[in-house]
């Protein structure tokens, strides 16, 4: 391959600059040359690329958020849409594709691939729910961002002796705050996987209040049954029949502007390197992800768009801290 080009897409992850960097790098390394497109796929159907040099990606190893830009975009959806996309890599003479993206990001990479372009996947969003991979990049920061959060609201639940819940990310994966549950010590973790009503929620603060403890602490993914503002309203309304109000926090979105954690930059290298040598090696259609503590890849006709489950250990491990 003598040109290929990159993109980010769909959320934001911290670590995603780290990843084009390293893409990058690694195809001017090898003697290619290379194009960002800005704004994902956006920016393919209203070809706006430009080329990459070393420099252009200096400095940007330690930032949040994406050089290149990112946005949703409906129109790739249809198959008008990604015809455009297609005419824009040829326009262009690229010869192959980098999709740093989450699970929405994927299935677009393997729309492409299915209509015979040369494409690789980098596994890179903070709800870690994509197949094929153990970790994304991003995750860990944003792990980390929730954790100061929650570490900080248990200081002020004591001191009051309140309940508090804090809403992470993860629309339809509960991984994050399963994850921020088990680390910031927390009473309760309310996932899109599993339901709880607010009387059993109630039931499970009170028991910790009967153990001794000077707080309650929820983490709750904001794709949970219940959202936080709907159990507060609830928990407000029902206060005499629940015993308590329940104060919320949410994170929302300050979870992705970050600067990625160390692990977040290594894995982001690493996977974008790998990507570059997946492409000029003729492996084609395939997520570089992270699996038994090594680069690893998948084919993406069978992750993209499929459901990752949660590790069922890391539930009942959450069951039996949380006494």
């Amino acid at each position: 391959m003598k040109r290929i080009a990159v993109l980010t897409s769909g959320g934001d992850a911290p670590g995603m600059n780290a990843a084009t960097r390293a893409v990058t790098r690694s195809a001017i390394a090898e003697g290619m040359e290379i194009l960002g497109v800005r704004r994902g796929f956006a920016g393919l159907i209203k070809a706006d690329l430009a080329p990459l040099g070393a420099r252009d990606v200096g400095g940007i190893i330690q930032q949040g958020g994406t050089l290149l830009g990112t946005s949703r975009c409906p129109e790739f959806e249809t198959a008008a849409g990604r015809e455009h996309a297609l005419a824009t890599l040829r326009e262009y003479g690229v010869d192959g594709l980098v999709v740093i993206g989450g699970n929405g990001s994927q299935q677009g990479s393997r729309a492409l691939h299915d209509m015979g372009f040369p494409v690789v996947g980098v596994a890179s969003t903070i709800d870690n729910d994509l197949a094929g991979t153990d970790v994304t990049i991003g995750v860990d920061t944003a792990l980390n961002v929730a954790l100061e959060a929650i570490d900080r609201l248990k200081v002020t639940a004591s001191s009051h002796r309140r309940a508090f819940l804090v809403e992470v990310m993860g629309r339809r994966c509960g991984y994050l705050a399963l994850l921020a549950g088990i680390a910031g010590g927390a009473e309760a973790i309310l996932l899109p996987e599993t339901e709880t009503s607010p009387e059993e929620l109630a039931q499970q603060l009170r028991i910790a209040y009967e153990r001794g403890k000077p707080h309650a602490l929820v983490v709750a993914a904001e794709g949970a049954t219940w959202r936080a503002t709907e159990l507060a309203a609830h928990f407000a309304s029902h206060r005499q029949k629940l015993g308590f109000e329940l104060r919320i926090t949410v994170l929302g979105h300050v979870q992705r502007g970050a600067a990625p954690s160390a692990f977040d930059r290594l894995l982001a290298s690493r996977l974008g390197a790998a990507a570059v040598d997946s492409l000029r090696h003729g492996k084609l259609g395939l997520l570089v992800g992270w699996s038994h503590g090594r680069v690893a890849t998948a084919p993406l006709s069978e992750i993209a768009g499929q459901p990752k489950p949660l590790d069922p250990a890391l539930l009942a491990l959450a069951g039996r801290l949380s006494r």
